[in-house]
């Protein structure tokens, strides 16, 4: 009847084709509806993630015309901390998630050699590298000896890890000593604190706040954007840009959904991760810019260290290295240093060509 009102006829043997067909259709959606990319992280929708992860949704359903679905749970809605995500993703439960250095390390030790302090001089070394064949190699050792951890990208999650302080501004090593510096419970950074004479004292990130207020901490080493967003500018006063580290992001992705793909949907994931890539390591630069104003809005002060006294610091903690090898063996950070010495190179000589 339906047919009939709106003026089509079909045969008996058209509309059985119709029907097939609209079965068939009905099947492929149900089985799309397997292959979904739930993404889990702990920060907020104000966070660089969470945007990156919402161009990696846009790409990845609109390239596979709805083949693979992504959701996103931010705020630690799936998993309520990095070591309860990563078991996630370890048993398949879960798809995606994103770890900094220190948390990676607690998985992968020797991948603590990222967060040795001025490893990298600047952002573009710190891409170069994580753009380059060491971040293949750091995935297949993964892979290895840990578990079905796939390293799909490395982006940035907060800019640079620079001292900041209630009382005293930092310009050289000395001015650290006896300070209560806040740290993560990561060996490498309670290890580089007390190399410059500093007392190191991990504190919970939600009880950063009140540790400034109280006294139980005078300093941090974060990143201008999470000092901001939490705002510490409340209690802390003076920040010093030495860039001991790159707040580097590293994105993880179930190693046997993603091995379950067909070849085109590898390779479209794939390039997903390199527009998140994109967008998290462009936001942090550009929202530095509001940050550091509201630092100073709020009565802070900023200061860059001289090229003398960046040497001053790099100095003072070049026996984290010694530390690092006696612990975990020379091989990723010998690794690590081939990179960084391929890429200071390919962009010195870029430098010379332009200058020339």
């Amino acid at each position: 009847m339906r047919f009939r009102q709106i003026g089509r006829t079909l045969t008996s043997t058209m509309l059985a084709l119709a029907m097939g067909a609209g079965l068939a259709g009905f099947s492929s959606a149900a089985g799309a509806a397997d292959k979904t990319i739930k993404i889990a992280f702990l920060g907020s929708q104000a966070d660089e993630d969470y945007d990156g992860s919402l161009v990696f949704k846009d790409y990845v359903e609109s390239r596979t015309n709805g083949e693979v679905t992504v959701e996103i749970y931010f705020g630690g809605q799936f998993c309520g901390s990095f070591q309860e995500c990563i078991d996630q993703i370890m048993s398949g439960v879960l798809e995606v998630t994103i770890s900094t250095i220190g948390g990676f390390g607690n998985i992968f030790p020797p991948g603590q050699a990222l967060d040795l302090p001025y490893m990298f001089r600047d952002d573009r070394v710190a891409e170069c590298v994580f753009d380059g064949p060491f971040v293949g190699e750091l995935r297949a050792a993964v892979l290895d000896s840990v578990g079905p951890m796939r390293l799909m990208t490395v982006s940035n999650t907060g800019g640079w890890r620079n001292f900041a302080t209630v009382n005293t501004q930092i310009r050289t090593p000395a001015d650290v000593k006896g300070q209560k510096i806040r740290t993560i419970p990561a060996d490498i950074q309670i290890e580089m604190v007390k190399m410059l004479g500093g007392a190191p004292t991990p504190v919970s990130w939600p009880e950063v706040y009140t540790s400034l207020a109280t006294g139980v901490v005078e300093g941090t080493k974060n990143g201008i954007t999470d000092i901001t967003n939490m705002k510490f500018q409340e209690h802390l006063r003076y920040m010093t840009l030495d860039g001991h580290a790159y707040m580097a992001a590293l994105w993880w992705m179930n190693d046997d959904f993603f091995t379950g793909l067909t070849p085109e949907q590898r390779k479209i994931v794939h390039d997903g991760f390199q527009h998140l890539k994109t967008v998290t390591r462009a936001l942090p630069m550009r929202r530095a810019i509001d940050a550091y104003e509201e630092f100073k809005a709020a009565d802070g002060e900023i200061y860059v260290p001289t090229p003398e006294e960046k040497k001053m610091f790099q100095d003072a903690t070049a026996g984290m290295k010694n530390w690092f090898v006696g612990k975990y063996g020379d091989e990723w950070l010998m690794k690590l240093e081939a990179a960084v010495g391929d890429c200071e190179a390919k962009i010195d000589a870029e430098h010379a060509e332009f200058a020339g």
